[in-house]
Parts: C-alpha cells; sequence; structure tokens
C-alpha cells in the first residue's frame, strides 16, 4: 500500500513554494515567467537570424534557450520565495530566532529559543560561530539595550577575549530587518577556530537556564520555508 506521509516531490515542493510566493508577493508571477520566456525568445531570434536554414542547430538552439529559461525562473522563484518568507515572518515574536536558525549553518550555532526575555515579549537570541559570539535583540532598542549589555557582560565573565557582537532587530530606524541579519553575521572577521567555537558554546550553554516562554512566542510556526 502507498504511503501516503510520504514527502512530496521534488515539483509538488517548487509548486508548494509558488503558491506561498505568489500569495505575498503579487510581482513574482510575471517575474517568474518573463525570466522564463525571455532566454527562450532571444534563442528563437538568434536561431531564426544566423541558422535559419540548418534545422538542427535552431532546435538546439531553441532547447539551450528553454534550459536557460527554467533555470532563470528557477533562481527568481527561490529570491522572491526568500524574500517573501522574510515578509510573512516580519514582526512576529521569535522571528528573529527562526531567522538564525534557517540562515546561519556552516560555523555557526544558533537556536531559536531566546536566552532572555522581558515582560513584554521583548527577546534576546544567541549565535556562536568563527566570527564570535552574537546578541541579536528583537523589539525596540530602548527596551533591550538594557538586556543586550546586561547578557554581554555574563558572557564576558565566562569567555573573556571572546568577542561580542550586538544586533538589533526591530521597529528602530537604526534597527535591522530580518533579511539583514544573516549577511551582517557573516561579515564580522572570523577570530575562533571551530575547536573554539565548541568550547565557547559548551561554556555559554551553562548561561542559559530553563525559562518559561511567553505566550505568542512559538519560532517553529514562523520558520522560514526555503525551495528544494
Amino acid at each position: 500500500m502507498a504511503n501516503r506521509n510520504k514527502t512530496p516531490g521534488r515539483i509538488a515542493q517548487m509548486w508548494q513554494v509558488y503558491n506561498m510566493t505568489r500569495r505575498i508577493d503579487k510581482a513574482a508571477t510575471p517575474l517568474i515567467l518573463g525570466s522564463f520566456l525571455v532566454p527562450i525568445a532571444i534563442a528563437v531570434a538568434i536561431g531564426l537570424v544566423f541558422f535559419a536554414t540548418a534545422v538542427l542547430t535552431l532546435i538546439l538552439a531553441i532547447l539551450i534557450g528553454i534550459l536557460v529559461g527554467v533555470l532563470l525562473a528557477l533562481i527568481v522563484l527561490g529570491r522572491r520565495a526568500e524574500q517573501a518568507a522574510y515578509k510573512q515572518m516580519e514582526g512576529q515574536p521569535g522571528a528573529t530566532g527562526a531567522v538564525l536558525t534557517s540562515a546561519l549553518r556552516r560555523g555557526w550555532v544558533t537556536s531559536d529559543t531566546p536566552i532572555a526575555v522581558n515582560k513584554n515579549r521583548d527577546c534576546i537570541f544567541r549565535a556562536v560561530g568563527r566570527g564570535g559570539v552574537v546578541l541579536v535583540a528583537e523589539g525596540p532598542r530602548s527596551r533591550t539595550e538594557r538586556m543586550v549589555s546586561d547578557e554581554s557582560r555574563k558572557i564576558a565573565r565566562v569567555v573573556p577575549n571572546v568577542p561580542i557582537h550586538q544586533l538589533y532587530v526591530g521597529p528602530d530606524e537604526d534597527s535591522l530587518a530580518l533579511k539583514e541579519i544573516p549577511g551582517s553575521i557573516r561579515r564580522f572577521k572570523r577570530t575562533l577556530t571551530k575547536r573554539e567555537v565548541q568550547v565557547v558554546e559548551h561554556r555559554l550553554s551553562s548561561l542559559t537556564s530553563a525559562m518559561p516562554i511567553p505566550k505568542g512566542i512559538d519560532p517553529r510556526k514562523v520558520r522560514a520555508g526555503k525551495p528544494r
């Protein structure tokens, strides 16, 4: 008997991603369609001008145009889907943690569970990597700046001489948007080895005591989806 719970195929997954994207991004469909058709049109035009009498060459040129069109359409879909996912998560509690765990992979240890939360549901998330320790505050800076400073002091006592970076995500003019988090973190200069990252994370894990997460913060519900 067929497994009804099997994972959708590649085409089904892409269709799901497209449907999610077009609901949020109205410009996605014309852009994807244009990126598919333009290379084909160019290939046909080149074929008719230079290879009109060579049928096989003309067919080959059209096939190349189709392949290039499919590739460009997939690239555009991937980028628009990523932007749509960020737009969908914007403003939701815990979205910063979801971005950290989904966008930062190689060399970074992250969690979608905040290391500190206040009564207003402002959160502090932590990432540890070769660039050092990064504290990402989610919420107005006026409410989170002191929280970040407190966490920075705690971390400095446990792992001295390790760089500690502070980022802010929120409504303030100088705060980052969700989509800017991964790029900002990757730009930090690498100062730790892979082994040192493991040691730092192990020491810092002792600082994160179990805490009740305020109602409404469920990073699993706002995790960014990616086309495969």
